[in-house]
């Protein structure tokens, strides 16, 4: 399972013209699922996620957690997270978990993401056409991958 996370100002996901989910300060979570992921990769990506310190101290020090600032978070699901770019110039999406897999997994990391962050998160719908928008504060991106976790 692979996650970029971007701090933000502000995200928000919009689909056929309607606003789904919109969030104000905290992380915006693209996540990319491939057949072999179970929900250990999940649980280990979502302890991560709330305890990762990115978010400014008193002192200006990028020393607090999602939690520690009540903070909200948008989670989208990215096939293209897993493209396959080594031949040609047109990527191939085959290590990408077909929907079957892919959409229990994604409303698992989400239902446990909740309530590890002790509320709802905001999401998109999986394989719907999102128009997202979000104002990365820092700017600050992370990738994480759970099968890269030593």
């Amino acid at each position: 399972m692979r996650i970029v996370i971007q701090r933000v100002s502000h995200a928000s996901v919009t689909i056929n013209g309607v606003c789904k989910s919109a969030i104000k300060e905290g992380f915006m979570i693209l996540v990319g699922i491939e057949e072999a992921d179970t929900q250990e990769d999940a649980n280990w990506l979502c302890r991560k996620v709330v305890n990762l310190r990115v978010f400014d101290d008193e002192a200006g020090v990028m020393n607090k957690s999602i939690l520690d600032i009540d903070g909200n978070i948008l989670v989208i699901s990215q096939f293209t997270l897993h493209a396959s770019y080594k031949k040609g110039n047109r990527p191939s999406y085959i290590y990408a978990a077909k929907p079957d897999i892919a959409i229990p997994m994604y409303e698992y990391f989400c239902q446990t993401l909740s309530k590890e962050l002790g509320k709802e998160v905001g999401t998109g719908e999986f394989g719907a056409d999102m128009k997202v928008e979000l104002l990365n504060n820092g700017p600050v991106t992370i990738c994480m991958d759970s099968k890269n976790k030593e």
